[in-house]
């Protein structure tokens, strides 16, 4: 009897056994690459981090180009102002996100995880600082294990500062977009920021700093739920930053002048640089991964090291497991991404953003809601029968504007008094409005009527809302 079955059936056997369910995370230090993708990676950070950061301060006449005004209740976009009743357009855009979101994964597994997540920005942001502060792989962990002393205080002392004044940054930067910066920054060096802005500013501002210093690939291992379910976005035709085994294994060291064949070797030298630069710290070799965000960091090392060893590029590529499996060249890899299903999600993406812009372009600066008076009908002195409304006209231009009102829907109905109204650029105006019509006209009961309301030198502006007309019975 084997000492492991002997031990099974002994009654001195443990009862209880404790699993742990989390494993303690393990710091992973990343080495820094270079290459296609790392190059096309830092384009897009630093793409991404202009737009971000520059946004706030451009202007678009006497305001910001983009502010998004809460206490206002206004929304202002370039030239275009919009309000809460314009919350189509945020349902639209946050359509045309999981659609493109859906296209690319079909097309190229995690594109966004690996290039212009906030996360993978910021955290390959922080790890340019830390590798400028306390070196390259091998320093840092050898900074980490070596016992405190002044010169590593210092070094983690001067990392810490910038990585707090990067994410304080960041966030008065995120506040900017609700507030104007040129007055936030003004109220945070008087130290008068409202309370609001002082928890946000520091809220994100602290998330950054966790996240992109201490967090890093545990985010997307664990909180991002975009890992879990992307494999449903995926089929054999996604392209995948994969192995390609055949050619690889077995995996073993050698010289590079070595030959590989008459060591019944593969391509792979078993180096370990695709480990040692992935952000996750995963072994690409051992097939694709959830932990994996496609930022292609491996397959730029391992380049490196096939041209150094006179093999052929691509040991590690984006391909697709169809490609894998049929041995097909990269033409017909690449004539597979026109498929069915990348069809349907670009067609229904063009469509959406076609049809949201289109609707954006076509809308009219004036809105109109109308607020029936509690009171019903009545007859006045006259003889005539009268309800009450209050009109509130928005303008969502900017510049002023005088709107007629008037009224339809009964027979003789027409607005009493006052029928024109200014309103400013980007404002609202509620207005009392009187109706009338003779005795007769209107069943009793409800009627529906329409207002209608137009520019008054611009007679292509216009609007109209309906409404009811009571007639007492």
């Amino acid at each position: 009897m084997s000492e492991p079955a002997s031990r099974s059936r002994g009654a001195s056997a443990p009862s209880d056994v404790e699993v742990a369910l989390y494993e303690v995370r393990k710091k992973i230090y990343p080495r820094a690459v270079t290459g296609l993708f790392a190059g096309w990676r830092w384009a897009l950070v630093w793409f991404t981090q202009l737009l971000f950061y520059g946004l706030p301060w451009l202007g678009w006449g006497d305001r910001p180009m983009v502010l998004f005004d809460l206490e206002a209740r206004r929304f202002y976009l370039f030239g275009t102002v919009l309000y809460p009743q314009d919350f189509i357009y945020l349902t639209g855009l946050l359509v045309i996100s999981a659609l493109s979101l859906f296209l690319f994964t079909a097309v190229a597994g995690r594109l966004w995880c690996g290039y212009a997540c906030p996360q993978t920005v910021y955290t390959e942001i922080f790890m340019w600082v830390e590798r400028k502060v306390e070196g390259d792989r091998t320093a840092r962990m050898k900074l980490d294990k070596s016992p405190m002393s002044g010169a590593k205080f210092a070094r983690k002392a001067t990392k810490h500062v910038l990585w707090v004044l990067i994410a304080l940054w960041t966030g008065i930067t995120f506040v900017g977009y609700f507030t104007p910066i040129r007055e936030l920054l003004g109220a945070i060096l008087t130290l008068s920021t409202g309370p609001w802005q002082t928890f946000w500013v520091l809220f994100y501002g602290f998330a950054t700093w966790g996240n992109a210093g201490f967090m890093r690939e545990q985010v997307c291992m664990y909180m991002c739920p975009y890992a879990r379910f992307q494999g449903v976005m995926f089929d054999r035709d996604t392209l995948t930053v994969t192995y390609d085994a055949q050619r690889g294994e077995p995996r073993g060291s050698r010289s590079r002048k070595a030959d590989p064949s008459a060591m019944g070797l593969g391509d792979c030298i078993d180096c370990t640089l695709c480990v040692q630069v992935c952000p996750t710290g995963i072994d690409i070799r051992e097939g694709l991964q959830y932990e994996c965000i496609g930022c292609a960091a491996c397959i730029d090392a391992c380049d490196q090291v096939m041209d150094k060893m006179n093999y052929p590029r691509g040991l590690i590529r984006y391909t697709s497991e169809n490609a894998m499996a049929q041995g097909l060249k990269d033409k017909e890899v690449f004539k597979r991404v026109a498929r069915p299903r990348v069809l349907v999600y670009a067609g229904v993406l063009l469509v959406v953003t076609l049809a949201l812009f289109a609707h954006l372009l076509m809308r009219s600066p004036v809105k109109l809601d109308v607020i029936p008076d509690r009171s019903l009908g009545r007859e006045v002195a006259d003889g005539m029968i009268e309800n009450t409304y209050r009109l509130q006209l928005m303008n969502s231009s900017e510049t002023a504007r005088r709107f007629v009102v008037s009224v339809e829907g009964i027979e003789s109905i027409f607005v009493e008094g006052q029928t024109e109204f200014q309103v400013g650029p980007a404002g609202v105006r509620m207005v009392p409005i009187t109706v009338r019509t003779k005795p007769g006209n209107g069943k009793p009961g409800s009627n529906p009527i329409r207002f209608s309301v137009r520019d008054g030198t611009d007679e292509s502006v216009s609007t109209s809302a309906k409404s009811t007309f009571f007639v007492p019975r």
